[in-house]
């Protein structure tokens, strides 16, 4: 028995967890991730001592869960990277208005939406719905790179199992914001690269 068996859990285990409140550590592509459910989002900001103007990134199994939630014009822009990036490294800030605004970028008119490239992510996220999230780390601190290390940092959240998870690539995603019409904004530059003329 290892010193994370304790916190480890299935896939039905956690989203239980996650859909009665709760908050819990994933595997993404990337970094480890703290997630909860929207209405839920809050929980995040105090678990990572993190200022609340920093929003939230709302990941999600299917497209449509996402886009869905954004403006026509916006959605046609945005189509070609989803077809090419996701799953993937890539979130996209989209305009979106609604409850979820509200739980994860409060008083903002923008939403950072993003599948991972990660299967036991996925197969969660389709079980519970979109969920928020951030990395696992507190705010400032270095980001974490492994279960173990996020386990280290929130000794008293749940892991979704099994173990070993897939290996991320330790770079955060890049960041690209709808602006107008046919034009983007790099916010960060990250771990996939979009060519010029995209953002």
């Amino acid at each position: 028995m290892t010193p994370l068996d304790a916190q480890l859990k299935a896939v039905d285990e956690i989203a239980s967890h996650l859909l009665g409140g709760g908050a819990a550590l994933l595997p993404t592509d990337t970094l480890p991730a703290l997630a909860c459910s929207p209405p839920s989002a809050a929980k995040i900001w105090t678990l990572k001592q993190r200022p609340q103007d920093k929003p939230l990134i709302l990941m999600a199994a299917e497209v449509s869960d996402l886009l869905d939630l954004t403006t026509d014009s916006a959605r046609v822009d945005a189509l070609p990277l989803v077809d090419r990036y996701w799953p993937g490294p890539l979130t996209l800030v989209l305009p979106a208005e609604g409850a979820l605004m509200n739980h994860l970028n409060p008083g903002q008119d923008t939403l950072g939406m993003r599948i991972p490239a990660c299967a036991v992510t996925r197969s969660l996220l389709a079980r519970c719905g979109p969920l928020a999230t951030s990395s696992a780390n507190r705010s400032g601190a270095t980001p974490n790179c492994s279960a173990e290390q996020a386990a280290a940092a929130f000794p008293d959240l749940p892991l979704l199992g099994p173990l070993p998870w897939p290996q991320p690539s330790g770079l955060a995603s890049t960041v690209l914001k709808w602006t107008s019409p046919g034009c983007w904004q790099m916010l960060r530059q990250g771990a996939v690269m979009v060519p010029d003329g995209s953002a």
